[in-house]
């Protein structure tokens, strides 16, 4: 912790010497204050004269903050917001440039009028000149309306896995400049850019290229210098030559520098930055300067071992986050963006993948400092339209431009959970344009895509460098322990893919406690037990900690966040995956075990503590602790507890009836480390919990099928009451079962078809005791009926019921909207 308040305190005083030396050339001037705001549309020429009611707004802003998580109707449309700037007649030979962080999601701005420039897309920056529509000596209006209504043509094209919040909801600037200049509209890049070459520990080749731009209407002989200095202030080493820059065009200025037995950036170890200055001087006169991050590294994969840095291995684990707080929306200050880092940081994490979408350059600066190697992406996520494609390019670019700079980021995301059945389809050729965007911009860091499937068989796979595969075993399909077969399975199959595991989680309401937890129905299931959320993680770091091979891992998601359309685990419109509340309040007990698998502080952290009233004397009490000698009290009275590894120690105990205090102690370093937690035993309760569940357990149903469901297509689809949902495939001879916890006797089975009517689906239906020995009591086909079908047989007794289908006569799928199993379904 006292190394991180060395890089705090430096990175501080590097970003005074910023300001400072940017003072020198240009004027960088907050605009973020006493905005007007109004949640409809103006005229532009006179946003005053309107009889609706302006409100005092300071920004970061969004009209989305509460709205968007009611689970209800939120707004989408139109605001607008207004400011006056006076700018002085003695600037007349200046250049000025409006320069807004992010807009949700597009931006028409009108300086007196007169529109400067429109933005379409939430996540990036964009920058205008305003310098023809000022008034020099006058107050100037400026008017920015907002719009975030889905549409078609800008990533994302919907709100299903995510808002997109209204507003201006990241800061806004006022760049003033000489008439010669770094250009600051290089798509509201730095106008530098640094490329590193032919890196090691002994040597390193720094090119520069910096966009010139010349306002007047003569050619301009420029003198370019160019410096990188040390985290201590020394320069190291510098550059300096003379350009011609003609009127109007940019003229990109390349520059080399070499640095001998280089400071390497090393990730959490040593997150070393150098700063990189480029000054422009006409004659003796500083005109303009740019300063810039440097980290200098290298790096590559491995088949094996996964990601190299700087000639070592080294784990990429980590989480992805959402750029959003509970009653804030997306409208966060630097200081919750920080909160949320330093938590990342806390648990341990070497890597985060900024889901979905660009996020504020606070982020990637503090990233640099920290040493989290950064996967950074745009919003091309879970489907299409077939009209994008110009504004997804044009985030691509931006994305890399803006962020070119940042030694943290390692990686360029192309898409999430895209899809397409043939390598000719849209998606596809996007997904490949995407990528010649990025590698042509960057050839030197890699690009990904990313499948909500495992097979890498599809036609969107394996179009980028790496690829990712989003896996919630346990959560959507399957069973927990199936991540460790899928990663077994992946590397015999594909031994030369670099594949990483881009998602992996489920839902969790600390609300929610549990004794016995299992697993609920993720897409309408209202009680996501805390329990489950912890057993499952515990499961699979096991299995992804084993292959480091898989070159990375992100748990979804750092944070629980918004999704409006949602309801479930008990909250309206929360995606509850997050390991910390949406509030940031509470960190949940899966925190805590990956903070005691991956940081280097003290972990001494007792499971299940919020699970207070109980019902059951037996408990399993689980402790996470990368500590030596851990102890356990129960009511003062020392007992057992044994390493199960993994950081995990476990004690099975018997609770006395009433109040059981639990004590922890452990030792590292010569320091001891405590934790406790108090339970309670109800018996009485137990019993008529006991007889609630039992009288419960023979409607129990468990879910499988025989191929990778995507969410659209979960086996929980047919017993959720709902005919518009289904489960579907085109694999050959599918199967999905059903399991009974209890013997249960069976004659009649209802199945509704999907468009059943006018198709016809063979299929059988077999029973088993065991799920190994299978026994049909059923062969045919539906009956081309409306709504459910029911098919009688002998009845007779079993725990499994399984349905083998076989597509139907008009394509090849099988697809099935509901199913009754006679006595059980409710």
């Amino acid at each position: 912790m006292l190394y991180l308040q060395k890089i705090m305190l430096l990175s501080a005083l590097v970003f005074s010497n910023v300001i400072c030396l940017e003072l020198d050339a240009r004027e960088v001037k907050d605009l973020n204050a006493e905005w007007q705001f109004v949640k409809s549309d103006v005229d532009v020429t006179a946003p005053s004269d309107t009889v609706l009611e302006w409100q005092k707004v300071d920004l970061p802003h969004t009209w989305n903050d509460t709205d968007a998580q009611s689970g209800g109707k939120y707004y989408s449309g139109t605001g607008c917001y207004t400011k006056t700037i006076l700018v002085d007649k003695s600037q007349k030979d200046k250049r000025f440039f409006l320069r807004f962080e992010g807009v949700g999601q597009v931006a028409g701005v009108y300086v007196n009028g007169i529109l400067v420039g429109e933005h379409k897309g939430s996540y990036a920056a964009f920058c205008f000149e305003i310098t023809p529509a000022l008034k020099f000596g006058e107050q100037n209006i400026i008017l920015v309306k907002v719009d975030n209504k889905a549409r078609p043509d800008i990533i994302p094209v919907n709100r299903n896995l995510f808002m997109v919040f209204g507003g201006i909801y990241r800061p806004v600037s006022l760049i003033v400049t000489d008439e010669v200049c770094i250009t600051p509209i290089d798509y509201a890049s730095p106008g530098v850019y640094i490329q590193q070459q032919d890196v090691s520990h002994n040597s390193a080749t720094i090119n520069v290229r910096s966009k010139l731009e010349n306002g007047t209407i003569l050619k301009k002989d420029l003198t370019l210098k160019t410096s990188i200095i040390d985290a201590g202030g020394k320069v190291v080493v510098t550059a300096k030559d003379n350009y011609s820059v003609i009127p109007t065009v940019v003229t990109t200025a390349r520059q080399t520098l070499h640095i001998d037995n280089p400071h390497l950036w090393n990730g959490r170890p040593d997150p070393y930055l150098y700063q990189l200055k480029v000054e422009v001087f006409d004659g003796n006169k500083l005109v303009d300067a740019v300063v810039q991050p440097l980290g200098i590294r290298y790096y590559r994969m491995d088949p094996d071992m996964g990601f190299i840095l700087n000639g070592k291995p080294y784990r990429l684990y980590g989480v992805c986050r959402h750029q959003e707080w509970k009653d804030c929306g997306s409208a966060l200050s630097d200081s919750q963006h920080k909160t949320d880092f330093d938590m990342i940081y806390e648990m341990g994490t070497t890597s985060v993948r900024l889901a979905h979408y660009q996020q504020a350059e606070y982020v990637y600066s503090y990233c640099d400092q920290l040493g989290l190697v950064v996967w950074a992406e745009i919003p091309f996520v879970n489907t299409y339209t077939g009209q994008e494609r110009d504004n997804a390019k044009q985030q691509m670019l931006e994305l890399v431009r803006q962020n070119y700079n940042h030694p943290s980021i390692f990686i360029w995301g192309l898409h999430n959970e895209v899809y397409a059945k043939r390598s000719t389809d849209y998606p596809v050729l996007l997904t490949r344009e995407l990528h010649d965007i990025a590698k042509t911009e960057d050839p030197d860091r890699w690009t990904v895509s990313v499948s909500g499937f495992g097979s890498l068989e599809r036609s969107m796979d394996l179009h980028a460098d790496l690829q990712g595969c989003n896996r919630y075993f346990g959560w959507y399909y399957g069973r927990s322990d199936d991540m460790a077969n899928w990663i077994k399975g992946t590397k015999e199959k594909r031994p030369d893919n670099f594949v990483c595991i881009a998602e992996y989680g489920c839902g969790a309401n600390i609300a929610h406690q549990s004794e016995n937890p299992t697993k609920a129905n993720p897409i309408s299931g209202k009680f996501f037990a805390e329990q489950y959320q912890t057993d499952m993680h515990e499961v699979q770091w096991a299995a992804i900690e084993q292959h480091p091979f898989i070159w990375g891992s992100y748990l979804w998601n750092m944070f629980d966040f918004c999704v409006p359309g949602w309801n479930r685990g008990g909250t309206k419109g929360l995606n509850h995956k997050g390991l910390v509340t949406y509030d940031r309040s509470v960190k949940k007990d899966s925190f805590y075990f990956y903070k005691a698998n991956w940081s280097d502080e003290p972990v001494l952290y007792i499971r299940d503590r919020r699970l207070i009233d109980r019902s059951s004397d037996m408990a399993e009490i689980k402790v996470y602790s990368n500590c030596a000698e851990v102890r356990l009290k129960i009511n003062g009275t020392n007992v057992d507890i044994k390493s199960a590894g993994y950081a995990i120690y476990t004690c099975d105990a018997v609770l006395s009836e009433g109040k059981n205090v639990i004590e922890a102690s452990a030792v590292r370093d010569d320091k001891t480390y405590t934790d406790n937690c108090t339970w309670y035993v109800d018996s009485v309760a137990a019993k008529a919990l006991a007889k609630a569940r039992a009288e419960e357990d023979a409607r129990k149903i468990a879910l499988a099928s025989s191929f990778e469901e995507s969410k659209k297509s979960l086996p929980e689809n047919t017993i959720d009451g709902s005919m518009n949902t289904y489960w579907s495939t085109d694999e050959d001879n599918p199967w999905i079962r059903y399991v009974m916890e209890k013997e249960v006797k069976i004659g009649k089975l209802g199945i509704a078809w999907y468009k059943g009517r006018e198709r016809i689906y063979p299929f059988e239906v077999e029973f088993s005791f065991d799920g190994q020995v299978w026994q049909q009591v059923f062969k045919g086909t539906n009956r081309q009926e409306n709504g459910m079908e029911y098919y009688e047989f002998q009845p007779m007794e079993a725990n499994y019921i399984r349905l083998r289908c076989h597509g139907n006569n008009k394509t090849g799928f099988s697809a099935i909207c509901e199913v009754d199993i006679q006595g059980l379904k409710k």
